[in-house]
């Protein structure tokens, strides 16, 4: 029989109505609402980059395909890849999915107000099923032999312009000349990103082929997406060591650097929050362990002088503490994950999406990070442990007997 650990689950039941039984309940309270707090901010803020960067990748790719060029405006050079090439990104193991696109610029002009956009257009590769989670209101565009008519734009474009479903608008593009094309709203979208949302509409690549004069093998460019975004860096060595020499590559993390350097900023912040909390707990148990040696001092006492060692009586309450930890984490766990199912099944908790980005706080779960916090705070706060119970060697039977 474990002695140690026998004595200290006796010891770790006080009544109800005890000063111990207050102190266990501050024990475990401090331990739950730390841990509790921890993994609501890695949920919270992994769905916050989750959130963001899905909206950005399902505009532009993982990795974009482009050809060299000196011109800096929104438009691009024409590119044709070589189809063996192009299969060859397609079937590579990183990749996921391939798909062309092209960009002009230009004004919509209704009812006198007019409003500067950036056509993009898409072909029947693009991933529809990526981007229905923003559709707000009609369906996407559709594709025939001919050249479609059909656009989507975003509810900030539509509000501004007062458009609807089934609304007719010239576009005008910058050209020399001018050229204009008639155009049919066939769906609204909502990402909540301005860089999207002021002026991106979609509509069909033939579009922009018609206004260049291209063929119908050119694009502007091909949008690559990955299995894993983690692989990024592997993924783009691979595809440009399939590409030729007038072909380049972008990653969209280089692209939009600004957003994704916030983003990680604000893992950084998260993580020096999370150390601090853990600096808050791991005092709290040791100033609770201090207030149990104290009041179990007489029993130190009485189990010196029946010949405990040191050891022994430190294991008791090193045991009790670990017991106290435990006991932190199950409710903790429970509060924390209460919370996120509850918002994230019923978004109980809702956002300005002018400010944030999104409608609601976002949930990601992370079972790895959850598992994470609990052995650290487990192994840390255990850890401290020994700090306190330190003091036990320094008790002397006699005085410990006698002390009230």
């Amino acid at each position: 029989m474990n002695l140690p650990y026998f004595i200290a689950k006796r010891i770790s039941n006080p009544g109800d109505n005890s000063f111990s039984a207050v102190i266990h309940k501050i024990a475990i309270t401090s331990v739950a609402l730390g841990l509790a707090i921890m993994m609501i901010a890695f949920f919270v803020l992994g769905g916050f980059q989750e959130n963001i960067k899905d909206k950005i990748f399902s505009f532009s790719g993982h990795i974009q395909i482009k050809k060299f060029s000196l011109n800096n405006s929104y438009e691009e050079e024409p590119i044709v890849v070589d189809p063996n090439r192009l299969k060859a990104v397609a079937t590579d193991p990183y990749v996921a999915h391939v798909q062309e696109y092209a960009h002009k610029p230009g004004l919509i002009s209704k009812d006198g107000e007019v409003y500067g956009v950036l056509f993009k257009g898409v072909a029947p590769s693009f991933n529809e099923a990526l981007f229905d989670k923003y559709m707000v209101e009609g369906e996407f565009i559709s594709f025939n032999d001919s050249t479609s008519t059909d656009v989507m734009v975003s509810s900030k474009m539509a509000k501004n312009l007062g458009l609807k479903i089934g609304d007719k608008v010239i576009n005008y593009f910058i050209m020399d000349p001018p050229k204009t094309r008639r155009v049919t709203v066939k769906g609204i979208y909502s990402t909540g990103l301005d860089t999207f949302d002021d002026q991106m509409m979609i509509g069909d690549i033939n579009v922009v082929r018609s206004l260049n004069g291209w063929k119908n093998d050119e694009v502007g460019g091909y949008e690559v997406y990955l299995k894993n975004i983690d692989d990024i860096a592997a993924a783009d060595d691979a595809i440009i060591g399939e590409l030729s020499v007038e072909h380049y590559t972008e990653r969209v993390d280089e692209k939009f650097v600004q957003i994704f350097d916030w983003l990680n900023l604000l893992s950084k912040n998260v993580s020096i929050f999370i150390w601090l909390i853990l600096l808050v707990a791991s005092f709290n148990m040791v100033s609770v362990l201090f207030i149990l040696i104290m009041e179990r001092t007489q029993m130190i006492g009485t189990f010196k002088a029946l010949g405990a060692s040191n050891s022994l009586i430190r294991r008791i309450f090193s045991y009790n503490g670990i017991r106290l930890v435990l006991k932190g984490l199950l409710v903790g766990n429970a509060i924390a994950i209460g919370f996120a199912l509850l918002q994230d099944f019923f978004h109980i908790i809702p956002l300005d999406a002018a400010n944030y980005y999104m409608e609601y706080v976002p949930i990601e779960w992370d079972w790895s990070v959850t598992i994470g916090l609990n052995l650290l705070t487990l192994i840390l706060v255990s850890f401290v442990l020994i700090i306190p119970t330190a003091i036990i060697a320094r008790i002397k039977p006699v005085t410990a007997i006698r002390f009230d």
